[in-house]
């Protein structure tokens, strides 16, 4: 996910990028997509899941301890589901987020417990329209337009904060700008439905997880390709560097005079 503006404590950073994007305007019917990069901490095992679905307009997005990010997915999920069975009425976004804030707080004041050490993305849906939160394990929240956290999720921030101020109307645009972003964060490794898991949320549509054939129709329609690795870079720097000498020595012969004997 897509993270910014705080520091993430390295127990959260495990291997894989997650990336949430959102656009606030009225005229927009689908405004939120997740998306995320899942890497299997060995070539033997296959991905853990980090994207939970926490009521229909609510999902999450993890990075760091799995075990940790469903425990709290759980918690939510409960405290959505009480305050429907209560009030019959969706529990805001905003509400759930202070109460997660909260929960998080506890254990870093507590001898006994130790902090959740996992990160959430929690996007959602509501009255006061959609919404994208970055929850940190210390207990503090903030809320974005676009962001996000895990491994090498840096490179994903750059380019959201490129794009965001772009984003488009239509609900493709907005998983287009995740996909590529996701793509930032690959070192050498081509995006593929394998690694890559996406859900949407948005006006009419509650949240669910695209399968893994519309994720890879959407890589291919997008023509998501691999991005220049630094050894290619290097190459194509030093190659430069090597053909400017030349060129400049050649010029130098053609502007010379014959000398003066």
């Amino acid at each position: 996910m897509v993270a910014g503006g705080a520091a993430i404590p390295s127990g959260v950073c495990d291997g894989s990028g997650e990336a949430g994007v959102c656009d606030d305007r009225p005229e927009i019917e689908d405004p939120r997509d997740f998306g995320m990069c899942e890497q299997a901490s060995s070539e033997l095992s296959l991905h853990q899941k980090k994207i939970f679905k926490v009521d229909d307009h609510i999902g999450v997005a993890i990075a760091g301890l799995t075990a940790d990010g469903r425990v709290l997915s759980r918690y939510m999920r409960n405290e959505c589901i009480n305050h429907s069975y209560t009030y019959e009425s969706s529990l805001p976004v905003g509400r759930l987020v202070v109460q997660l804030a909260d929960k998080s707080q506890v254990c870093t004041q507590r001898s006994w417990k130790r902090p959740y050490g996992v990160g959430l993305l929690v996007g959602g849906l509501d009255e006061s329209g959609p919404h994208l939160y970055y929850n940190c394990p210390s207990g503090n929240y903030f809320e974005y337009q676009a962001f996000a956290i895990g491994s090498r999720s840096q490179a994903a921030k750059t380019y959201l904060e490129r794009k965001f101020e772009g984003f488009m109307d239509a609900q493709e645009d907005l998983i287009k700008d995740a996909l590529f972003a996701l793509r930032e964060t690959l070192q050498g490794e081509k995006l593929t439905s394998s690694i890559c898991t996406m859900a949407v949320v948005g006006v009419g549509e509650p949240f669910h997880i695209l399968d893994e054939e519309a994720v890879q129709a959407l890589i291919d329609e997008f023509q998501i390709e691999e991005p220049p690795t630094d050894e290619a870079t290097a190459s194509d720097e030093s190659s430069g560097a090597e053909s400017g000498p030349a060129d400049q020595g050649t010029a130098a012969d053609q502007g010379a005079t014959p000398m003066d004997i």
